[in-house]
């Protein structure tokens, strides 16, 4: 192997169940060594023979995030961005099926000068060249690898792999840290170990030794299973960090930072502290959070909530988290409420609980279920003048409602879900024709970061500060430009177009508080200590109903 970069690195792997917090973990982790003055980055490993996440499906994968140069990637990278207040490329995210490409492709290519291409060593070889890379690319002086998924799966092992081998080759550059839960059985009401100990030995069993165990339960893990997780995991026990459940991820690099984690993993790495800083606006962000006496009520309108008899709100993760940070830029917090379209379909009286909210947002989504919901949904809002904020779907679908009752086009609809429709107001774009026609839907749609024209009497320039902006984008269909006379003859102002103005990318109603949509995904880029400005405003407006 190639001499390793000079950077640290840190594996976070998870035991016992997913879901455990390894992405807010790895994220926190990064946030507190940022403190201490250093470079970080951070990798997600998705153990998905999918090339990207561009193909999950959200209710079972979450959140598609998106990012500046046009990858489709897991929710987590959005967390590594808001935590680090970053912006990270698609380096830094591969997928089993994302390594296995590349591997083939050299084959093909004869890259591999005519060897057995293995499955080991070649393919952890490419895991390894990959987090070198993303490591270089950012300058990083520490570099945090999630590891996807819990340890003991078939399908993560090869990643592991390519840990163990990083390990043997620099043990002085390496450490992992092993994020478990301690279950605290409800008809025991004492907190069990054992499964710890058994994603502990598991991981041992792949050559690795965790160095750090994140205890994760719903309450602090206590001194007596302290010693004993140490005892059985060979652990130190100050290196055992308890990270009970917390009403808010953003107190999670708090908690860690008041364990001295950054100062545990420094002595580890035999590294000083650059600077010391002592994470002040982080905290000042928290105690908005805890003690905001206003709250707003926004309503989040979509399909994507439920399996079975669970919600599953990380499907709009990005939108959320730019709420509560619009939110607390005016010292206020946001109470979401969760709203099903397909319902008003059903019983159109049910739009009046509409009236108790002080804003509504219709998020991205694809495809024709809850349509005339959400549809029925954006003309309430704009006829009774809620604040409203549509992003992408909800954008192209406030166009088809404006379209049939403002402009009397009664037949108007997006062509993604009625191709043979009449008056197409949103059509499929010319160089996404092809992609449908052949079915070549995997990383194909309009993608990330792409830069935006305001208009200079538009709500959007205000926000904005600015004439010309940037946004990620991920859409196939846009606003068909032969209705855009007709809809400005009738009052919707085209705030915003690509630089050549053949592309809409911001609606607004000018005598409307606030009614705007985008075809971008603003809420990509808001940040806990730098809210978006559309949503920074949207928040205001809400406000100022309430």
């Amino acid at each position: 192997m190639q001499g390793i970069f000079m950077s640290k690195y840190i594996f976070i792997v998870g035991g016992v169940m997913s879901g455990v917090g390894k992405g807010t973990s790895s994220a926190s982790i990064g946030k507190i060594l940022q403190s201490k003055g250093f470079e970080v980055t951070a990798i997600k490993i998705d153990p998905y023979i999918n090339v990207d996440a561009g193909t999950m499906n959200p209710i079972e994968h979450g959140e598609v995030f998106v990012t500046d140069d046009g990858d489709e990637t897991d929710q987590d990278i959005g967390t590594y961005e808001r935590f680090l207040g970053a912006t990270i490329s698609s380096v830094n995210y591969m997928t089993t099926g994302r390594v296995y490409q590349t591997v083939i492709e050299r084959e093909r290519n004869l890259e591999y000068g005519g060897k057995c291409v293995e499955v080991v060593p070649h393919v952890p070889d490419e895991v390894i060249r990959r987090i070198r890379l993303a490591a270089k690319r950012a300058k990083a002086d520490i570099t945090l690898i999630e590891v996807g998924g819990t340890v003991g799966e078939y399908q993560n092992i090869l990643f592991l792999e390519a840990a163990r081998m990083m390990k043997l080759a620099a043990p002085q550059d390496v450490l992992f840290v092993l994020v478990s839960y301690l279950p605290v059985p409800g008809n025991l009401g004492e907190m069990k170990t054992k499964p710890t100990q058994y994603a502990s030995h598991t991981l041992n069993s792949a050559g690795i030794q965790a160095d750090i165990i994140i205890a994760r339960a719903e309450r602090s893990i206590d001194e007596p299973r302290r010693k004993k997780l140490a005892l059985f995991c060979g652990v130190d026990p100050k290196d055992i960090i308890a990270a009970p459940d917390i009403d808010s991820v953003y107190k999670v690099p708090l908690n860690f930072e008041k364990q001295h984690l950054a100062d545990i993993i420094m002595k580890k790495f035999n590294m000083k502290s650059r600077r010391r800083k002592d994470m002040r606006d982080w905290k000042k962000i928290v105690r908005v959070a805890e003690s905001a006496l206003k709250t707003v009520r926004i309503g989040v309108i979509g399909k994507y909530f439920s399996t079975g008899d669970f919600t599953l709100s990380d499907v709009y993760l990005s939108v959320i988290e730019a709420l509560k940070h619009a939110a607390w830029f005016h010292k206020t917090r946001s109470e979401l409420l969760w709203l099903n379209s397909e319902a008003y379909e059903k019983d159109h009286a049910l739009l009046k609980e509409l009236d108790n909210l002080d804003g509504v947002v219709i998020p991205g989504g694809f495809g024709s279920r809850g349509v005339e919901g959400k549809i029925k949904a954006i003309q309430y809002a704009r006829t009774r003048k809620i604040p409203y904020l549509g992003l992408c779907y909800g954008m192209q679908l406030a166009v088809v409602e404006f379209a049939r009752h403002v402009c009397g086009m009664k037949e108007a609809n997006t062509a993604e879900i009625k191709p043979d429709v009449i008056t197409p107001v949103i059509h499929i774009m010319p160089d996404q024709q092809k992609n449908v026609a052949t079915q070549k839907y995997g990383g194909t749609m309009r993608l990330g970061a792409y830069p935006c024209l305001l208009h200079p009497k538009s709500k959007s320039r205000v926000a904005y500060g600015a004439r010309v902006i940037s946004e990620r984008h991920r859409h196939r269909y846009e606003v068909n430009n032969k209705y855009r006379p007709l809809f400005e003859k009738k009052g919707l102002l085209i705030a915003g177009t690509s630089p050549d103005k053949k592309l809409v990318e911001i609606i607004e109603i000018p005598d409307h508080p606030f009614f705007v949509g985008t075809q971008f995904h603003p809420e990509f880029k808001s940040r806990p200590l730098n809210p978006h400005p559309l949503f920074r405003e949207f928040i205001a407006a809400a406000i100022r109903k309430r």
